[in-house]
């Protein structure tokens, strides 16, 4: 019954964005001046930027714990 009443909910809740207009003006004026590739190499700039930082953070980490469980 659970299953049923969350499945139920669900299934509202993607009505509701059917009922939305998918004329976006901003998005259009930017594909039409050629602008949107600024805004996703910017976007892909800022994403590959935040995985390097992952990454060298989880170097450092595995790092100490090599370091850490030596000394152990």
């Amino acid at each position: 019954m659970k299953k049923i009443f969350l499945s139920l909910i669900l299934m509202l809740a993607t009505v509701q964005l059917f009922a939305q207009d998918n004329g976006v003006e901003m998005a259009d004026r930017l594909r039409s001046d050629g602008k949107i590739y600024v805004v996703v190499t910017c976007i892909v700039i800022i994403l590959v930027g935040l995985l390097a930082y992952l990454f060298s953070i989880d170097k450092r980490l595995k790092k100490i714990e090599k370091e850490n469980t030596g000394k152990n």
